[in-house]
């Protein structure tokens, strides 16, 4: 049996149980709007789509774990913690009382590990109810922060560069996936592809927050560890016994002409390669969620979500919990699916290690929330950036593609192109 670090080892305060109290608000403006002016990304927290989520800052206890069984050792180290925290929560509503934000690698194997960081500050918008809830350690319980509205930075010299291929050599990368796929090894692999930023001056994670919550509003716009982006996919959501998950595969630009891009929401609809993408995916979602379940339901034919730069198939999967499976847990049992992997897994995942060329650390991983019962919400870390470690002015941002038979290497960076514009224009438009 391994035996886990306790909460006081891995935080900042040995010695010291968790202490939270969540009070209720009024209505404190905008919720991103309150996030502070911190140089260091990893002190900001966000999980916000459409005004309502959580924001949070600081770090009043933390945790990493790296291998195969990160998920697990950060799940447990959740409930000591949990086990051990004093609580007066004014408010019982999911994300109130102590809250931990998470990221967790894509690859056991990388660097990046599993991290769970509990803010010292949560501030919280549901249904026209506003909530603060202050966190530390000790013997008594913390005094309520009055959270006050700041303006970001706007980025300086921003400018772009390749990361481990440049966009030709990628669709080589491509190209040999396809090989592998219409040899029969395999059905399908998802391929990322990255890009270097450099700044003149630190990066303000709030101006990319605010810039990505404006211009798509659809999605869950989440800062977790360094880690920001915006994801329209939500890996696995947990409330009071009832699991969901939307499944996003299958993609196709948008034109900026309603009519046009009509007719090209049809034609995703009606494309083979397409749909043949989003089957896989959908199919190994609802497999991980069975055994979970005491029952799913899982539509018969996807719809077409419609966001600013691209559309998706899309299918949302639901089901009733039938064992004591945190959001946490479900979100390991999804991970990877189909839609950041491949199928069959095992094998898509060996085609990554050997064509990408590169760690995706915590992208295409799952990111999200979870509370004290367990309840929280788990997205796919897409459409984001990570921060490199102690310099603030420099990130990679992150895209990928899921290839079939059917794919062409070209079309595909045209894609991974399309899926890189929120990040870049969060970065460089005013």
């Amino acid at each position: 049996m391994t035996t886990l670090p306790t909460p006081q080892q891995a935080g900042r305060h040995p010695g010291s149980p968790v202490v939270a109290r969540t009070v209720a608000l009024h209505d404190p403006g905008a919720l991103l709007g309150l996030l502070p002016d911190r140089v260091d990304p990893a002190e900001l927290f966000s999980w916000v789509r459409r005004g309502e989520g959580l924001v949070g800052w600081g770090r009043a206890v933390e945790f990493t774990a790296h291998g195969a069984d990160r998920f697990e050792r950060a799940e447990a180290w959740w409930r000591d913690v949990v086990d051990g925290a004093v609580v007066r929560n004014e408010v019982s509503l999911p994300g109130t009382g102590p809250v931990a934000f998470g990221s967790v690698s894509y690859a056991a194997d990388s660097p990046a590990g599993a991290t769970l960081v509990v803010p010292e500050v949560v501030v919280g918008a549901r249904d026209g109810r506003w909530w603060v809830t202050t966190i530390g350690t000790g013997d008594e319980l913390p005094t309520p922060v009055v959270p006050q509205q700041s303006s970001p930075r706007e980025p300086v010299g921003v400018a772009f560069a390749d990361g481990a291929l440049a966009p030709a050599e990628w669709a080589g990368v491509v190209g040999r996936a396809v090989d592998r796929i219409t040899g029969g090894s395999l059905d399908k692999v998802v391929l990322a592809r990255d890009l270097r930023v450099s700044a003149e001056s630190p990066i303000d994670a709030r101006w990319l927050l605010t810039r990505l919550a404006e211009r798509y509003d659809t999605t869950w716009v989440f800062a977790v560890d360094g880690l920001v982006g915006a994801t329209p996919e939500m890996l696995v959501r947990l409330e009071k016994g009832l699991v969901t998950s939307r499944v996003l595969a299958g993609t196709i630009r948008r034109t900026g002409d309603d009519e046009h891009d009509l007719a090209l929401a049809a034609s995703l609809a009606r494309s083979s390669k397409d749909l043949e993408e989003h089957e896989y995916a959908v199919r190994s979602v609802a497999d991980a969620l069975r055994p979970h379940c005491s029952s799913t339901n899982v539509p018969e034919a996807p719809f077409v979500l419609h966001l600013s730069n691209v559309m998706h198939l899309a299918t949302d999967v639901a089901g009733v919990l039938a064992d004591r499976t945190s959001s946490l847990g479900l979100a390991a049992s999804l991970h990877p699916s189909a839609a950041v992997c491949g199928t069959p897994s095992a094998v898509a995942d060996e085609v990554i290690s050997e064509l990408e060329g590169m760690d995706r650390g915590r992208y295409a991983g799952p990111v999200g929330w979870m509370d004290a019962s367990g309840d929280g919400e788990w997205g796919i870390a897409l459409r984001c950036g990570a921060f490199e470690p102690s310099d603030a002015s420099a990130m990679r941002l992150f895209a990928g593609c899921g290839i079939v038979a059917g794919s062409d290497p070209d079309s595909e960076v045209a894609e991974s192109d399309a899926k890189l514009v929120p990040m870049r224009d969060a970065l460089t438009a005013g």
